[in-house]
């Protein structure tokens, strides 16, 4: 089965994160499809600029995560836009009003459940959310 991966297991596999270790074994075994959307990427930019203007990394340490992970996507995965029907699908989850949904993790788990894929993640709130929806969460 395929699995999408979220902005925070590609945060912990190109950074030094106390998620790291994890995210470097499940990657590194991981034989089927990773599917890694447009939307997740823009996040993964968004948290390693963060850490920029926080002072937590470097500017060349962040250069060297965008440039790992540039290589290694085309590499090791599945790129995958972001289409208008998944955010029409994120809306109707969010619109349930059942979940403590957000809105990024709703659109995460739409492009999931588009690509018939699981989603790996990291975030407890959207792993939560993903599996009372009924889209499957890898144990990343």
């Amino acid at each position: 089965m395929s699995v999408y991966l979220d902005a925070s297991v590609l945060v912990a596999f190109f950074t030094d994160d106390h998620f790291t270790p994890r995210a470097d074994a499940f990657l590194d075994a991981y034989e089927d499809v990773l599917i890694i959307s447009d939307f997740a990427a823009a996040e993964f930019a968004s948290v390693i600029a963060r850490q920029v203007r926080t002072r937590d990394v470097s500017a060349a340490t962040a250069r060297d995560a965008f440039s790992s992970f540039d290589s290694w996507t085309p590499r090791a995965a599945q790129r995958v836009r972001l289409g208008s029907d998944d955010v029409v699908t994120a809306e109707s989850l969010l619109r349930r009003l059942d979940l403590p949904l957000r809105t990024a993790d709703a659109i995460h788990i739409a492009i999931a459940r588009r690509m018939g894929a699981s989603i790996a993640t990291y975030d407890k709130k959207l792993a939560a959310c993903a599996h009372a929806l009924g889209t499957a969460v890898a144990a990343a």
